[in-house]
């Protein structure tokens, strides 16, 4: 009996374990009258369990997950498994199981990306860092506008369907996006704020009226001075609107000198973006900002140390790196 369950439980950890490899899928025509977009589902990285009986609850589903179930015998209720029921082996028995319900990190691009070539949101941001070998525990969804300005209501839309089809942690919904993405995760942020545990608008600015939602939200914004696709300005704005709105003691706003556009994309790849982002939670209370984690210009020199990324990202990081450096020596040698 104890081999055929110990048998038993090894056949259903390793469909589990199949069933919930890593993976970036394209998702067209999802959402009806929404954006297309990609969505990364991340490894269920098993948990080991210390197991207390020789009972192994039935397993009709293999990749959905339900916090309701109860096992048969008495067991602790806060290990969920990802099948439908919690498994339990004979004393001194190691168990492999899924962890619970991850977070959701909703990334929006730029203008450039901008059309109906999914493959083009791929260039650069959180999905590129992935493909590229940045590891993230947590569900990405990244959706591709055709043109203009985002639509909270569209992107919400992808939320939604994000949450009815993957085992989602509601209270860890994250946003964050640079340029036109900026004023996207601004504008998302500012009209359903009672979702987002945390967001970061980078090199952008707002569009909506009512700014007032953005102060219930730990919100970080990046601009740089020296931006001329979008003028500082344009942050700033956000910022003095939210003052106006009332207090704003979620808010985190630098101002990075002599820093461009192009820059801020860096921060997509660099782990100190998501660990802050992951730092924070609905359930918080009360709700506050993240300080400890600390991202500087500086930080964004190693962006892309450790990644497999595109050899055409690699030659425009060495172009735009010789600039600087020549435009340092010119500048160098003009006070000489």
């Amino acid at each position: 009996m104890k081999i055929k369950t110990l048998a038993t439980l090894l056949f259903i950890a390793f469909a589990c374990s199949i069933a919930s490899e890593a993976k970036i899928t394209a998702m067209r025509g999802k959402v009806k009258n929404g954006y297309n977009f990609w969505l990364y589902e991340p490894d269920k990285k098993a948990t080991k369990v210390k197991a207390e009986t020789d009972t192994v609850a039935p397993c009709d589903s293999l990749t959905q997950a339900k916090s309701d179930t109860i096992c048969s015998q008495s067991c602790d209720t806060s290990i969920v498994n990802a099948c439908d029921s919690i498994v339990k082996a004979t004393n001194d028995t190691t168990v492999i199981m899924p962890s619970d319900k991850k977070p959701l990190i909703i990334f929006l691009h730029g203008q450039s990306l901008c059309g109906t070539n999914l493959d083009r949101v791929m260039s650069y941001g959180t999905m590129a860092a992935i493909k590229g070998g940045r590891d993230l525990d947590a569900y990405v969804v990244a959706p591709q506008n055709p043109g203009g300005a985002w639509k909270p209501s569209k992107v919400a839309d992808i939320m939604d369907w994000a949450i009815n089809n993957c085992p989602i942690d509601t209270t860890r919904i994250y946003v964050l996006g640079m340029s036109l993405g900026g004023y996207g995760t601004i504008d998302f942020v500012a009209t359903y704020p009672q979702h987002v545990a945390a967001a970061m608008a980078l090199c952008g600015g707002g569009s909506v009226k009512d700014y007032s939602g953005l102060n219930s939200v730990p919100l970080w914004i990046i601009h740089g001075t020296a931006d001329r696709a979008v003028g500082v300005g344009e942050s700033r704005k956000v910022v003095n609107a939210m003052k106006k709105a009332g207090e704003t003691p979620l808010l985190r706003y630098d101002e990075w000198a002599g820093v461009n556009h192009g820059r801020l994309a860096r921060m997509f790849y660099i782990p100190e973006t998501y660990e802050w982002l992951l730092r924070h939670s609905l359930l918080d209370a009360p709700r506050q900002v993240d300080k400890e984690i600390v991202i500087t210009n500086q930080t964004l020199n190693n962006a892309y140390k450790g990644l497999k990324l595109s050899s055409s990202k690699k030659k425009s990081s060495k172009k735009k790196s010789a600039k600087r450096k020549s435009s340092k020596r010119k500048k160098s040698s003009k006070k000489r």
